[in-house]
């Protein structure tokens, strides 16, 4: 008796030897080990509609900042946001499954346990970033979903954030929380009358730069400025690094990544002191600005940086709107967020912070408890989000006045302009322009708002990283025993000092973050912590 699970299985065995992770962006790997994990998610992504009564979930194919030559991918639940956690490890145990007899026993011993009905109805929603990998890739995908007998839905090239507001469309039509027509002419439609409306008569001040990786998110800002009609809200964007006919220039010395960990400009920006400059990710989810000072010093404002202003944004049209007594604003941020940023939203702003371990699916969890929870790691991906009971309030609220009644607009104007599913530059980056044209800012009135304390982030290879566990969203070492009173030791011998190490997620590795005062201070003290973390357990 033909057995379609076993068969697709069969046509795409794993490499032998290699153990696969379902981490915080997915899998992820040199994509010519990635064939039998495609088919295995397409067997997961069936299961896991069929968990869910049948509704849209998601499937991108992308490794985001990684090289050329990687790639990974990842399921999104029906809100558009990261799969639930036990699916993670049931993703992972499906991965390693050794044989095609093996996947067709795990997969029915998941529907079983899940009491999943193998009749009923699936329904996925796929894309991919522009890797020369994606198409073969997507073949061992549809091999996995067709298998499993599920429906599926191919749209082609997307960033990561248009795939997951596409599953949110879905599976929010005909519901009056109906996020956007799902399409990704209603993707550009939504968040070009949401920037339009947004910025009222406010009009930016000089043009941005956009560097977009060489990746996917390219042509599809190319497609959106066309909605976006400069006549009408003067926002002139200038697209640099937009290749992609050479899949092997993705992430190349450009990029999100490549800006906030080298802290310098691409080799490839032009911009004069003081012109606006951004920086996107290979998938589009991640953005950071940066700008040259008078000095043609380089300045970076990273993803603390946009969670202080779109916080403070945010606290104002929730005063001037009329509706602080109903409303409260927190952000979430991790342990490597600048100590200065913390500060500055608890003294300055006087908001609540929620500190979390690292990871996107642990900030969105903790904003998602707030009224209005705005969270960015320090990477640049981030967003905002609206409680149920915050949108009824905005939407219910009749203004005491035309004030009133002009921020309650704008502020409704900006729940639409965010992506409140995950994280997505382009949206990110058109609300950063709102609230800068608002303020009436430039780069360096922005930059000015507070001074990042000097920081180092070093990484120190491991034996085995599994023995430093870690408490306290990620900032003390339970194990191994003594480690955290000798770093606590070292963290008192510096002004303003802080240091933590957490075990890395993808590689036998610790990293190690410090701040103090000055730079050689921060340097020195991440140097200390080093060799602490590297006699515990170094290689």
């Amino acid at each position: 008796m033909s057995n379609p699970v076993a068969d697709a299985a069969r046509k795409h065995p794993p490499p032998e030897g290699h153990v696969y992770t379902y981490g915080t962006a997915g899998f992820r790997t040199k994509a010519d080990v990635l064939d039998s994990v495609l088919t295995r998610v397409g067997l997961i992504a069936a299961l896991r509609s069929r968990k869910l009564g049948g509704r849209y979930v998601g499937v991108m194919i992308t490794a985001s900042h990684n090289p050329p030559q990687d790639n990974g991918v990842k399921l999104v639940e029906p809100m558009g946001d990261m799969l639930e956690e036990s699916w993670e490890a049931i993703s992972t145990e499906m991965a390693n499954q050794t044989s095609p007899e093996a996947v067709s026993e795990y997969y029915q011993c998941v529907a079983e346990e899940q009491k999943i009905d193998l009749s009923k109805p699936a329904n996925v929603i796929v894309a991919r970033d522009t890797r020369a990998s994606g198409a073969r890739l997507l073949g061992c995908l549809v091999d996995g979903l067709k298998a499993a007998g599920a429906e599926y839905r191919d749209f082609g090239f997307l960033t990561t954030p248009q795939l997951h507001y596409m599953v949110r469309c879905f599976n929010t039509a005909d519901t009056p929380d109906a996020y956007g027509v799902p399409t990704e002419a209603g993707y550009y439609e939504k968040f070009s009358a949401a920037f339009k409306k947004a910025m009222g008569s406010n009009k930016p001040n000089g043009g941005l730069t956009v560097d977009c990786a060489n990746g996917v998110g390219g042509p599809k800002l190319n497609e959106l400025i066309k909605y976006l009609h400069v006549t009408e809200t003067g926002l002139e964007i200038s697209v640099v690094n937009d290749n992609v006919v050479k899949p092997e220039a993705l992430n190349v010395d450009c990029g999100a990544d490549y800006v906030k960990t080298n802290q310098r400009a691409p080799p490839t920006s032009k911009t004069g002191p003081g012109d606006r400059c951004c920086s996107l990710d290979g998938d589009a989810d991640r953005v950071v600005y940066y700008f040259k000072d008078d000095q043609n010093v380089f300045r970076l404002l990273d993803g603390d940086r946009i969670a202080t202003l779109v916080a403070s944004f945010f606290g104002d049209l929730v005063r001037t709107s009329g509706l602080a007594d109903q409303i409260k604003i927190g952000v979430v941020q991790t342990a490597y967020a600048n100590g200065a940023a913390t500060d500055y939203v608890e003294k300055n702003l006087r908001l609540p912070v929620t500190c979390t371990p690292t990871g996107v699916k642990y900030l969105h969890h903790a904003a998602q408890k707030l009224d209005i929870g705005v969270y960015f790691e320090a990477n640049g991906h981030g967003t905002a989000i609206f409680s149920h009971s915050t949108l009824n309030a905005i939407k219910n609220y009749k203004p005491k006045s035309p004030s009133e009644a002009e921020n309650l607009e704008i502020l409704r104007a900006c729940i639409d302009l965010i992506n409140q599913a995950v994280g997505d530059a382009l949206s990110d980056f058109l609300l950063v322009e709102v609230v800068l044209a608002h303020k009436r800012w430039g780069p360096q009135e922005w930059l000015a708002t507070y001074t990042d304390l000097p920081n180092r982030l070093l990484k120190v290879l491991v034996s085995d990283r599994t023995i430093f566990k870690t408490t306290d969203a990620e900032r003390k070492l339970t194990s191994p025993e003594g480690v955290q009173g000798q770093i606590d030791k070292e963290v008192q011998k510096f002004r303003q000092g802080r240091s933590f190490a957490r075990a890395s997620g993808t590689e036998d590795a610790v990293r190690v973050y410090a701040e103090a005062a000055t730079k050689a201070e921060a340097e020195d003290l991440a140097r200390k912590v080093a060799e602490i973390v590297k006699a515990a357990g170094g290689k």
